[in-house]
């Protein structure tokens, strides 16, 4: 089954790549694609400036979210659209057509990566109404889009693509055509028929006005100066133009008209009734979603923990203390993430123990369901998520919330899902993050953890000073020098099929983020083992210079050196991580002791290998392939 689905996916990334022809509105038929579950981008405008310079910019600062092609419409001086899509990337789609052609100062762009229906032109979005007068993008899942799209078929309407998305500009044609409904209740209709996860954006031609809704996806809305408003999926699409936003809520539908009144009110598609929310500033600027000097953003994110795990320190002490007492009080405490998150709360499960001689769960998001029996009303839950939006994550967050359970959020975007679900949040402070791979936000998660570890035992103000204390090693471990040294390792284990990782206690979980970082980049097999587990199988992978990492403390010495010499013994190539060199070792990367704080200093020399060896093997760090920075749809 794997070999099969591997080449389906790679069939489908031969098919992105062969597949390029201008478009303007074109209809045709093709084969059934594939489903991919990957995050797409969404970026709006409507204002008083030429809108496609903006939605050109704005797609540009959402390819890292992982894509296979892109589209922009406007509204002209009239009531019509222009339109131009294609397969690809938005510079390569720009420099054959000419994005910025497009007139008018209302428009609506997205990259897409395929979900229901093949990588085709005809499949990317912006999509538009039998009518011609509704157009939509949208990101996410509609479940129930086989069945409108039967109602509608039924109806006499046509469909020219294989998308669950173009049911929705039909329905709202519908519902104003034939059911005599005005654009913003018909659109309110037709996202009260939606089942699934979504964030839309829809425009009607005739009024010229905008509407963007969400249902479990991302979506923010921008307030600049002069009557300029932006919808987005993430904020860095819009960061240059204002620093205004307002995160929307599950169920908010934003309603922006084009009138010499312009102004923007937000409805409960659920309800139809109004709701307020509060306009809020951001800290970040441009600048941090920039790569600047930096030849890649995973490399600029990675140089930047120098700073970022200090602010990930830096919490209100009254927030820190409130959930420790929720911690404390509770009767079963789960932490739960998936991926880079997960490890991190594997980690400070060690440190919890350790520190507190506090009992936590830690468990995968995807699977927290099979745990749900043991869920009470006075059971917490510690949600870790970077985005706020991964799937898995809230679906773990609503079965803890049918028990009853409290809800902690640990969480980089401000106003995400899981910020609105939790009954507390902690923001990790990191700034936008980029890079599909999660560097800086990891270990600001840990940060935020210790802190949470060390406040439990009683220790907070400690705590913040050995966080405080770390910003000098970090330093160094991601000077030019480390990064010269790093790079000759990589140049060693470019041409490896596979690399395996040793560690133990709070280590064993550095180990599976090490491996997982590899791998995710590089491409190169990397697969981890608790030290003690190697004997128990995997040794027999071990042969004459095999690359092993060997994460080591000072806690841990004895055991894990002992794993280490098995390796040897077999002929492995020794990598080890840690205060001091052996001689068994092949290669050495001195980090020094930092006992609770090593899970965060220790990964960070791999955070750099694994861009090394990214760039060395001519693959992107910043978009690895079939990867997404969030996963927000199952």
């Amino acid at each position: 089954m794997e070999n099969y689905s591997r080449r389906i996916l790679n069939a489908a990334f031969f098919l992105a790549g062969i597949v390029r022809r201008n478009t303007i509105v074109i209809y045709e038929r093709s084969p059934k694609g594939i489903c991919f579950f990957i995050m797409c981008g969404i970026i709006a405008y409507a204002g008083t400036e030429d809108a496609a310079p903006i939605l050109l910019e704005g797609l540009k600062r959402l390819e890292y979210r992982g894509y296979d092609s892109a589209g922009i419409l406007t509204i002209n001086g009239g009531s019509q659209f222009e339109l131009k899509k294609d397969v690809g990337k938005v510079l390569e789609i720009h420099l054959k057509v000419n994005l910025l052609d497009l007139k008018g100062t209302i428009g609506i762009a997205h990259t897409r990566w395929a979900t229901h229906g093949g990588v085709t032109r005809r499949n990317a979005h912006p999509h538009v109404s039998n009518n011609g007068k509704i157009a939509v993008i949208h990101n996410g899942i509609i479940e129930n889009y086989k069945d409108l799209k039967a109602q509608l078929e039924s109806e006499g309407f046509h469909f020219y693509s294989e998308t669950d998305t173009e049911v929705v500009p039909n329905l709202i044609e519908y519902w104003m055509r034939i059911r005599g409904a005005n654009f913003v209740q018909a659109a309110l209709n037709s996202f009260q028929s939606l089942e699934g996860n979504f964030a839309i954006v829809v425009i009607d031609g005739d009024s010229k006005t905008m509407i963007g809704s969400k249902n479990g996806s991302p979506l923010v809305l921008g307030v600049g100066q002069d009557r300029n408003y932006f919808l987005a999926s993430d904020i860095p699409a819009f960061l240059d133009r204002t620093k205004d936003v307002v995160y929307l809520y599950d169920g908010d539908t934003v309603v922006i008209t084009q009138q010499e009144t312009d102004r923007y009110e937000i409805l409960d598609f659920r309800t139809g009734k109004k709701v307020e929310r509060p306009v809020q500033s951001v800290s970040w600027d441009i600048e941090h979603a920039a790569k600047g000097e930096f030849d890649h953003f995973m490399l600029k994110e990675i140089s930047e923990q120098v700073e970022t795990i200090q602010r990930a320190a830096s919490q209100d002490r009254q927030t820190i203390e409130e959930i420790t007492a929720r911690i404390r009080k509770a009767r079963g405490v789960f932490l739960i993430g998936c991926g880079s998150s997960y490890h991190a709360c594997l980690s400070a499960s060690y440190l919890f123990s350790k520190l507190a001689s506090f009992h936590i769960n830690t468990v995968l998001a995807s699977e927290f369901s099979a745990y749900e029996d043991f869920l009470k009303e006075d059971t917490l839950v510690i949600a870790v998520t970077q985005s706020g939006e991964t799937i898995d994550v809230l679906d773990a967050i609503k079965t803890a919330k049918q028990k009853g359970c409290q809800i902690i959020s640990i969480v980089n975007v401000m106003g995400s899902s899981a910020t609105q679900f939790a009954d507390a949040s902690i923001f990790l402070n990191a700034g936008p993050e980029v890079s599909v791979l999660s560097t800086k936000t990891y270990t600001a998660q840990l940060a935020v953890l210790t802190l949470l570890a060390f406040s439990l035992a009683g220790k907070y103000d400690e705590g913040v000073r050995e966080l405080k204390y770390l910003w000098n090693v970090v330093y160094n471990l991601t000077s030019q020098n480390m990064r010269t040294r790093l790079k000759q390792l990589a140049d060693r284990l470019s041409t490896s099929e596979h690399i395996f990782v040793l560690g133990r206690g709070s280590l064993y979980a550095t180990a599976l983020e090490a491996a997982l970082k590899v791998k995710e980049v590089s491409y190169i097999h990397a697969e981890a083992f608790a030290g003690g587990e190697l004997k128990h199988g995997p040794i027999s992978l071990i042969g004459k210079g095999t690359p092993v990492m060997v994460f080591v403390s000072k806690d841990t010495e004895s055991k894990i050196l002992s794993n280490a010499m098995e390796v040897k013994s077999r002929g492995g190539y020794l990598i080890g991580i840690g205060p001091s060199a052996i001689d068994a070792f092949d290669f050495f990367i001195k980090v020094p002791e930092n006992e609770e704080l090593n899970p965060i200093s220790q990964i960070i020399p791999i955070q750099i290998l694994a861009y090394q060896l990214a760039v060395i093997l001519g693959h992107d760090p910043d978009r690895p392939r079939n990867l997404a920075k969030s996963v927000t749809v199952r």
